[in-house]
């Protein structure tokens, strides 16, 4: 089974409080399935299940755009809001 991989970009969208990672808005990070480097493993925990079916091809149906969603850091008094954005397929 020959299955294309898409790279995936997460970017900061919204930051309230104080995020003990240090996120802001405006940071971004690329990834093909690991953490990324510098990215907050609470917040990729809350990512992964996401960030699977953009990069094996699927999509959200309540999403506009099916090369994008939204997810929410776990931590509900200072929450982060990560894009989740399908970029490119990704090398073979």
């Amino acid at each position: 089974m020959d299955q294309d991989i898409y790279k995936v970009k997460i970017k900061v969208t919204s930051q309230k409080g104080t995020c003990v990672a240090g996120h802001k808005v405006g940071d971004e990070f690329e990834t093909l399935g690991l953490t990324p480097p510098g990215l907050c493993i609470f917040a990729f925990s809350a990512i992964l299940p996401s960030l699977m079916p953009l990069m094996f091809g699927g999509n959200f149906f309540w999403s506009k755009d099916k090369d994008v969603t939204e997810v929410v850091c776990p931590d509900g008094g200072n929450p982060v809001v990560f894009e989740l954005r399908r970029v490119r397929k990704a090398a073979k």
